[in-house]
């Protein structure tokens, strides 16, 4: 199986801007807990997309979060990933760490029950270094990971990265 970037999805969505850290604490939250599903991840615009299984633990403070798992794609190959965000009076930020072990940076706001991050990789993906990730609470045990990229031959947006996670 093949690792996709799922922790990136997660953080986006943890790191975006919002109200101080302070008023974060509930929201954060709720992201807390084991969570596990399936969704697709397209390695490279253009490409078909592979279905993956995710399951990620993750633990939170009144101003932080912190996501570890793995996703499995193609029967094979599993990959781990990670994210940690801070809340604080100017949104979110922090590091996901994908499956090769790089490090990119995230930073966004929360719009209501979603983080919409600005992700911006260690290297080049899809052409270039920069992407959108959306972590957002469905419901009270549902939780959504996407990853928005731009397909540079066409200008459109295209999620490289779409996991629907239950909390266990």
């Amino acid at each position: 199986m093949r690792s996709f970037k799922i922790l990136p999805v997660l953080i986006s969505l943890l790191w975006s801007g919002g109200p101080a850290a302070a008023d974060e604490g509930p929201f954060l939250q709720s992201l807390a807990g084991t969570w596990s599903g399936k969704g697709t991840v397209i390695m490279k615009i253009g490409r078909q997309p592979i279905n993956v299984s995710c399951s990620l633990s993750s633990t939170a403070q009144a101003a932080s979060v912190v996501m570890k798992g793995t996703c499995r794609g193609l029967l094979v190959v599993t990959r781990r990933i990670s994210a940690e965000l801070n809340a604080g009076s100017a949104g979110y930020s922090g590091i996901y760490i994908g499956p090769s072990g790089g490090q990119s940076a995230l930073s966004g706001t929360r719009r209501g029950n979603a983080i919409d991050l600005s992700v911006r990789w260690g290297k080049d993906v899809n052409g270039d270094r920069t992407a959108r990730m959306i972590i957002q609470l469905v419901g009270a045990d549902g939780l959504r990971l996407r990853t928005i990229d731009k397909d540079l031959s066409t200008g459109k947006e295209v999620a490289t990265c779409d996991i629907v996670l239950q909390r266990n």
